[in-house]
């Protein structure tokens, strides 16, 4: 009697269900820690909920100094631990301002003291921040009817993989009309990278910027600049533009809410991106990822996630295994978290050394592998960085064969490469000729994965289901082994070869575990699925 299988590797279904039940064994312990602890970044992002937003003459956002002076007041009774929406809307019931912004400005100078509320005041306060903060939730539940009602009218993509694009000069009025070209040339989605090191900064900058470092700061009136931009694209194409942007770092939450707010369409969030590749703490992390998790579910946004990077770091034939069982953790947590299979863009790579004898087929094997095991999934596949070395020709080469394994293998989310990429900062001429090579592979080969069939048992498929085997057991070894769960895994080197552990990392002093008083609006409304 022969096994069951599906699709063209023939995986056992049994054998995926099954790793898929280890990454829920492993990740459950994440998540129960996620839920019992609060970060300053989730709190920011409640006040942002409400409508306070701005920043003082220094720069330094008003949600900031708000939630510092609370934590400073309520340092003798736990501070943090008990969450910024009692206090602050307690002095707000009190008379104390008028508003969040007069609030902020006042506690900055020092002449508000906050407490925390208890009995009747404290009921008082909760109700009146749930006002509050659903009145932004429901601005997010509008910009994702704006978007549905944008696609229907304009057209969708015209085809998959859509094609994403990175525009980021640092000056976002130049990035504008960058990205506006794009669009013309064929990009379905544009990537506005962030400045380098934004990621590390404990603040959202504020307003319109033109000083980033390899790329643009991201910060709400930039969201807003390049939505409308893109919105006058759509118009003028006959198609809808995505927009993307980072929700990694230590403002996870916030950069999240804020892309709900201004129609985002796909943000960048993994699970384990800012713990590795940012030494970001651990614990600070999976907190700020669900939170932000859960607004992308509510805003209807696309995640993008990072697994790519560990092919940066790590050998991509030795440490694919990592990369699945990585997309089967993301998966997981996008799940908990409300997302559904059209918005999981789980990374992955083609980054193999293609000197090696076969690359391409292995390749093709771990890009395949992909699609079959999240076959509902947009997935996202990016293109050769590591072993670009400044020769355009074998680059562009080595796009073409990236852009050929892409429609061979049915990705949804296709990130242009260019040739120079990871050697300088490509010219404006570079990604024409990217877009070129593109736009050449899918018009010539954009349906062959419906005629690709790797040979049974063939080379293809036997190293796809090996490394879904190696998956398998490195997911044993984190749910039944001795080494302390995923915090262990990720402290061990386990992905990317990076050793973060729990008690170390940027960030750790914002993390405060939850007191029996503690009560967050935006967590409630978004656990409920409410809109007041």
């Amino acid at each position: 009697m022969t096994r069951p299988s599906f699709g063209k590797l023939d995986l056992d279904p049994a054998t995926v269900k099954h790793a898929r039940s280890l990454a829920r064994k492993a990740g459950r312990p994440i998540v129960t820690l996620a839920k019992k602890h609060t970060t300053v970044a989730v709190e920011r992002a409640t006040l942002r909920m409400a409508g306070l937003g701005g920043a003082d003459d220094e720069g330094t956002p008003w949600v900031n100094r708000l939630l510092d002076v609370v934590r400073a007041d309520l340092h003798d009774v736990g501070g943090l631990e008990h969450g910024v929406a009692l206090p602050v809307w307690d002095a707000l019931v009190r008379g104390e301002a008028d508003d969040l912004a007069v609030l902020a400005q006042k506690a900055a100078a020092g002449s508000i003291t906050f407490r925390l509320p208890e009995g009747r005041d404290a009921q008082r306060a909760r109700t009146a921040s749930r006002r509050a903060v659903a009145a932004g939730v429901r601005v997010i539940d509008k910009r994702r009817v704006e978007r549905e009602r944008l696609i229907k009218r304009h057209g969708d993509a015209p085809r998959q993989p859509w094609i994403y694009l990175i525009v980021a000069t640092g000056d976002i009025y130049e990035d504008i009309p960058q990205a506006q070209q794009a669009a013309r040339e064929g990009a379905d989605v544009i990537a506005v990278i962030r400045s380098t090191g934004q990621s590390l900064l404990d603040f959202v900058p504020e307003g319109a910027t033109r000083e980033g470092y390899a790329g643009t700061y991201a910060t709400q009136e930039n969201f807003r600049l390049m939505r409308a931009a893109l919105d006058e694209s759509s118009k003028e194409l006959g198609r809808y533009v995505r927009l993307t942007n980072y929700a990694s770092g230590l403002c996870m939450p916030e950069i999240a809410t804020l892309a709900g707010l201004e129609r985002l369409d796909m943000m960048l969030n993994d699970s384990m991106y800012g713990i590795l590749f940012r030494d970001i703490n651990p614990i600070r992390t999976f907190v700020d990822q669900r939170f932000s998790r859960q607004v992308h579910a509510r805003a209807g946004i696309i995640i993008n996630t990072g697994e790519d990077n560990y092919l940066t770091t790590a050998d991509a034939v030795e440490a694919a295994h990592t990369v699945t069982t990585s997309q089967l953790l993301n998966e997981y947590f996008a799940k908990e978290a409300g997302l559904d299979d059209w918005q999981l863009g789980l990374g992955h790579a083609f980054e193999i050394d293609p000197s090696i004898p076969d690359s391409f087929r292995m390749e093709l094997a771990h890009a395949l592998l992909a699609r079959e095991v999240f076959p509902k999934a947009p997935l996202k596949w990016m293109p050769p960085t590591r072993h670009m070395t400044g020769d355009v020709f074998k680059g562009n080469l080595l796009d073409g064969f990236f852009n050929l394994a892409g429609a061979l293998t049915g990705q949804g989310i296709l990130l242009v490469g260019m040739m120079t990429e990871a050697v300088v900062t490509p010219w404006l001429s570079d990604r024409d000729i990217a877009l070129q090579n593109v736009r050449y592979v899918m018009d010539a080969a954009g349906r062959l994965h419906e005629d690709f069939h790797p040979a049974p048992d063939g080379f293809i498929v036997q190293r796809a289901n090996q490394v879904l085997a190696e998956s398998i057991e490195l997911l044993d070894r984190i749910v039944d082994g001795d080494g302390g769960g995923l915090l262990g895994a990720i402290a061990d080197g386990t992905f990317g070869l990076m050793k973060r552990p729990a008690d170390a990392g940027r960030g750790l002093d914002g993390v405060a575990r939850k007191s029996a008083a503690y009560y967050n609006p935006a967590t409630d409304l978004l656990d409920e699925g409410a809109t007041r």
